[in-house]
């Protein structure tokens, strides 16, 4: 009597195996699937940028009180009158080069020089009118003595004021200022006349003329004298 064997019933288990593995594998793989067709997510919007807005500008720093004028003051009211104020602060400033009385008829230079100066007597500019180029020494001088003698009065009413000045400089290194000039002399001093020889000095005649010849050789004689004799004038004042 032959045996049959129902091979299904021997393949069961592992059907069932194979069948559980099968369902398992697929769900994976539908997951897999799924997972990797699903769309990603926006990417998260950058964070708002904050814009500082800009710092105030720092205030100007406020300028310091200028300090009181303690300087010389000037009242003038005109050019012609501050010309006279510049003049004498100049006289006061270089007494020791001020040239004392009449000046020469010669005088080694005539300079003429216009000064701007400002509201507290600062020099801000001067330019010559006639400048001394002959003697360029000085010219020099005179322009460092102009600086040096700043500040000069300050034109309170005027605020600022232009005025232009002559100086006239002698050989001697010394001056005048046409405004303030005490003059100058129309020539030098003439040269004392000769003495004439006395009287016994005078040679002896060898012979003694007749006494009208006397009388007229003695006036001949005199009105030569006093043709010849030179003049002995004063200097005008």
């Amino acid at each position: 009597m032959a045996v049959m064997l129902d091979t299904h019933a021997w393949r069961a288990p592992e059907g069932a195996a194979l069948w559980r593995r099968g369902r398992w594998g697929g769900a994976l793989l539908v997951a897999t699937l799924v997972v990797g067709c699903a769309t990603p997510p926006p990417p998260s919007a950058p964070p708002p940028v904050v814009v500082a807005p800009p710092a105030a500008p720092a205030p100007a720093p406020t300028p310091a009180p200028e300090p009181p004028f303690t300087g010389k003051v000037s009242l003038a009211t005109n050019e012609r009158d501050y010309r006279r104020d510049g003049a004498q602060h100049l006289y006061e400033r270089y007494g020791e080069r001020v040239f004392r009385g009449k000046l020469p008829p010669l005088v080694q230079a005539v300079a003429v020089m216009r000064l701007d100066i400002g509201p507290r007597g600062e020099l801000r500019h001067f330019e010559w009118m006639r400048a001394p180029d002959h003697v360029p020494h000085v010219k020099a001088e005179i322009e460092r003595l102009v600086r040096e003698a700043a500040p000069f009065p300050a034109p309170m009413r005027l605020g600022g004021v232009h005025y232009t000045d002559t100086w006239l400089w002698d050989k001697s290194g010394t001056f005048q200022l046409d405004t303030l000039t005490e003059g100058q002399l129309d020539r030098l001093p003439s040269m004392a006349a000769p003495k004439s020889p006395p009287a016994s000095a005078a040679p002896t005649a060898r012979k003694r003329a007749p006494a009208s010849a006397a009388r007229k050789a003695t006036g001949t004689a005199t009105r030569v004298a006093q043709d010849s004799a030179p003049t002995s004038t004063l200097p005008a004042r």
